[in-house]
């Protein structure tokens, strides 16, 4: 190995540990400020005021991850594998739900379901009484599951979509209808995907806040954020607990892939079609009911809110408290907000995965191991510890409410998601390439430069494109520690929710929604393959 090798693998492991460090500095400062701050750490975290949280974060958290399973895990069978008509129209409609943040879904669930609402007056229309009330561990469940249930249905569906036919088609000659092939011959092989998405809908909901806070149920989350500035004792007790709670999630999850793990097998040239005969009236049912409900009533009751406020405004009612001079920097805050946050995970998590690919180091493993990890910690917490460190401390108190905490944040929320594509990318460049530049002189920088990024490139965006995505939505960290005068279009949705200013709230949840929703298009459902 040449002296440019070395230094440029030094220069790799030391960026590597950096990083290692930043990203696991939030978790770390929230344990240790928890046993130093307080006289009795333990009777804290052991007490009835954090037990309560718990238990209802569990029941929630147990709930919506089994009926998402199941709801995912069904749609996806029939979309992937059933005669449905328009099928390829449902396969581009199912995961579009993912452009709502849930505390939008809620709201606009809220304004449709509860008494009063949209289905309310039109049932009313038809002489039917409607009185189900979306509040409490109900309207939590219901609109967690229908805004997360494609973490289920996207996984799943392409590892369906992948299965090799032959296995099925043998069972099929041996008697074995569709129910039983798909219990005893399909279920095994997609038990990854299906385990793994089920996990992951597990650990969004025990660290959403959103959902939680407009249908006032009191989970770990929002205990935490209604008790950090009047009770910090039990704020810091309630996020140790959601911390080792999510952290005994992520080892679950890693438990069960390598359980369930099996061979990719190659994408079968003639998949089974299982024809629906006399159900297919009820399928169809199924499908219309779970797009009216997590995308087309949510889309109608936005709209609603908006046509209302707008026709207030217009006829002297009430004025309409967003102008055009308003939206401009809410918008231009919430993309310049995710872009620099896309960009700067990108360029952070690359050595690492340098290191992992290209020189299998330990340093390298442990950071992808933190840096993965990282993605499990919610965002109530990463805002949190962050909070209180900057409250605490002379060097944070210089970056309280400042864009490079916030940015500083959101890369150490959703930084994980650009390690596994960074990798892909990282190893598609043939190593007789960079060989070849370098007999050619091509050293360092600018070996990096004209070569290794251009074709690296691809791979970087879509991991960008996630991170965008996602920093979009994100509404805890957002409301904890982003300057004052840095308003996001989550800021100002939530805030006009929970301030009922329902027309402002349609407004800015539109215009959120529709930038999500072009960013969903182009990072996850049109790379839904690429989920298996």
């Amino acid at each position: 190995m040449g002296l440019t090798a070395i230094r440029f693998s030094g220069f790799l492991k030391v960026a590597a540990l950096v990083v290692t460090v930043g990203f696991a500095f939030p978790a770390g400062y929230l344990v240790w400020r928890n046993f130093t701050f307080q006289s009795d750490p333990l009777g804290v975290l052991f007490s009835s005021r954090t037990q309560g949280p718990l238990l209802r974060t569990l029941r929630l958290a147990v709930l919506v991850s089994a009926s998402t399973a199941v709801l995912g895990t069904a749609l996806a069978w029939l979309t992937a594998r059933c005669d449905i008509p328009a099928r390829r129209l449902w396969q581009a409609l199912l995961p579009l739900p993912l452009v709502f943040p849930t505390f939008v879904g809620a709201a606009a669930l809220i304004r449709t379901l509860n008494p009063g609402g949209l289905l309310a007056d039109w049932l009313d229309n038809l002489g039917v009484t409607w009185d189900v009330e979306m509040r409490g561990l109900f309207g939590a469940w219901l609109a967690l599951t229908l805004f997360t249930y494609p973490y289920v249905y996207l996984p799943v569906a392409a590892r369906l979509r992948r299965l090799p036919g032959s296995a099925e088609e043998t069972a099929r000659l041996l008697g074995d209808g569709p129910f039983t092939i798909f219990r005893r011959v399909v279920l095994p092989q997609a038990a990854t995907a299906i385990s793994a998405g089920t996990l992951l809908v597990f650990l969004y909901a025990i660290s959403d806040f959103g959902a939680v806070q407009l249908m006032r149920y009191d989970t770990l989350s929002r205990a935490i954020y209604t008790t950090r500035l009047n009770n910090p004792p039990v704020s810091l007790s309630l996020s140790v607990i959601l911390l080792v709670l999510a952290a005994a999630v992520v080892l679950l999850e890693r438990s069960a892939t390598r359980r369930y793990e099996v061979a990719a097998p190659v994408r079968s040239r003639r998949p089974v079609i299982y024809p629906l005969g006399r159900a297919k009236p009820l399928v169809v049912a199924l499908l219309v009911g779970a797009v009216g409900l997590s995308l087309a009533g949510p889309l109608a009751s936005l709209i609603d809110w908006a046509i209302d406020g707008i026709r207030l405004d217009a006829s002297g009612g009430r004025d309409l408290l967003v102008g055009w001079d308003d939206v401009g920097s809410p918008i231009w805050n919430t993309a310049f907000g995710s872009v620099v946050a896309a960009v700067v995970s990108v360029a952070v998590v690359l050595p690492a995965a340098y290191l992992v690919v290209r020189h299998r180091s330990r340093i390298g493993t442990l950071a992808n191991a933190v840096i993965v990890s990282s993605f499990a910690l919610p965002g109530i917490l990463i805002g949190l510890a962050l909070l209180f460190w900057t409250l605490k401390t002379d060097v944070g108190n210089h970056l309280r409410n400042t864009l490079v905490l916030l940015v500083f944040a959101y890369v150490v929320r959703f930084g994980g998601q650009t390690m596994r594509t960074s990798q892909v990318a990282v190893s598609a460049v043939s190593s007789r390439l960079t060989d070849a530049a370098r007999t050619l002189g091509a050293r360092g920088v600018r070996r990096f430069r004209s070569l290794e990024l251009p074709l690296i490139a691809p791979g970087l965006v879509a991991g960008g494109g996630l991170v965008m995505l996602s920093v979009m939505k994100e509404l805890p960290i957002t409301l904890l520690i982003a300057p004052f005068d840095f308003p996001t279009l989550t800021t100002k949705a939530f805030n006009s929710i929970e301030e009922a200013f329902v027309a402002e709230a349609g407004v800015w949840s539109g215009i959120l929604v529709v930038l999500s929703g072009v960013l969903t298009w182009l990072f996850v459902v049109r790379r839904a393959d690429h989920f298996d």
